[in-house]
Order: C-alpha cells, then structure tokens, then sequence
C-alpha cells in the first residue's frame, strides 16, 4: 500500500536475494550528509552516492524523500536511549528529557528544520513518548492532557534549540545589533514610554549570562502540569 508508513512495511521481502542495503544504513547516509552541510544537502541521489548505489536501487528501500528523512530522524531519536528508568519526580525527568532533546538538536542542528507532520512517528519517537509519559504516570490528569504536554515540551525545545543554532549566526548577530541601535532611536519616552522603560532597565541591568533554558521550560510544565506532586 503506498501510503502505508514505511514502519509497517517489512524491511525486505521473505524471498528473493538478501538486499544489498539496510534502512540503518541507508539513515545513517543521510544523517552524514546533513550533519556535514544541512538538510537541503540530502538527497536520494547523494545518498546513494554514498553507499556506492545508484539512485534508483534507493528506492526499492525509501518511497520518498520524505521517507528518507523520516528514517533520518528515527535514527538519531534512538540516540536518546529510551526508555529508561524514571525517578517518580515528574518535573526533573521531564527537565531531564528537554535536556536530552536539547542536546540532541545540538548535536544534529538540521534538526530544527524537520516538520514532525511530514515525518511522522517511528519506533523511536514510539519510545520517547512512552518515556514521557512514564515520567507522567504519577500525576493525576488526563490522557490528552499529558499528551498535549508532551507535544508542548518537545515544540518549545525545538524553537529554544532553533533560537540558540540563529544566536551562533553572524548575520542573525549583526541583524540584532541593527535592531538594537533602531530601538534605541525610536523608541522615546514620549512616544513609547513602556518600551523605552523597559529597554532602559535591560540596558542598565548588570550582564547575566544565565542559561534560561530550565527556567523556560520549567515553567511551561508547571503551568500546563502543576499543582499535584
């Protein structure tokens, strides 16, 4: 069935010669090429490229593109390790999960391009939400509520993880400084008095150079899950 995901389709069929590749191979290609020079680097012909293919055999393994980077990105959430022992402090694990997706996208930065919608779930992003949702089994709520905090975990990592790659970038660095120095010029107290109030705070406020990181995130889940320990 060609809309079947890939995850429910046998690797390779039960007769026939052994094939010459595997989906793990084949994922690790991409991821490579993605590491090295980015998302838009993939493609099938550059995948098969490397794995001494042509492109066409590739795609008696992958349907798509798509596919493909949805083998790509299962590959790198079994980095994760999941699941593993929870500690029955719901917000620590949760916290330590954001870490791990953090250090994840740090890891594979390409991962901040990737549309969950388009790649779907593997047996990996299987694991990684039954994780999150041992670490929630001690709380009270619902389902869907704890499903819903799941997603908001995992999208808020993501754009936190998208901010920092931006912040490492010299022109993202140089197009917030033109910013700054626009602010600086309109923003008058009597024109915006809130804004240049707030602006003259930051600007006197001593340098902290803290990782906002926990805080953010632990407030999300305490505002989504909090009240019951």
């Amino acid at each position: 069935m060609p809309d079947e995901p890939i995850w429910l389709r046998p690797e390779r069929a039960g007769h026939g010669p052994a094939p010459e590749h595997t989906r793990e191979r084949i994922a690790a290609a991409g991821i490579a090429l993605a590491d090295a020079d980015g998302l838009a680097a993939v493609s099938m012909r550059k995948v098969a490229a490397a794995l001494g293919a042509g492109t066409a055999s590739l795609y008696r393994y992958v349907a798509t593109r798509d596919e493909l980077v949805a083998l790509m990105v299962d590959a790198v959430n079994g980095e994760l390790g999941y699941p593993r022992p929870t500690t029955g402090d719901w917000r620590a694990d949760l916290l330590a999960i954001g870490h791990d997706l953090r250090t994840l996208y740090r890891r594979h930065t390409w991962l901040v391009e990737i549309q969950p919608a388009a790649t779907g779930i593997g047996p990996n992003g299987v694991a990684y939400l039954e994780q999150a949702l041992a670490a929630l089994s001690v709380l009270d709520r619902p389902a869907g509520t704890k499903l819903e905090a799941v997603a908001m975990l995992s999208g808020v990592v993501s754009l936190l993880a998208r901010d920092e790659a931006s912040a490492r970038s010299a022109s993202t660095a140089d197009g917030r400084a033109a910013t700054a120095r626009y602010l600086a010029a309109v923003a008058t107290p009597e024109r915006y008095p809130h804004l240049a109030a707030a602006l003259g705070s930051v600007g006197t406020a001593p340098a902290v150079h803290s990782d906002p990181f926990d805080r953010v995130i632990g407030g999300l889940l305490e505002g989504l899950l909090g009240g019951q320990s």
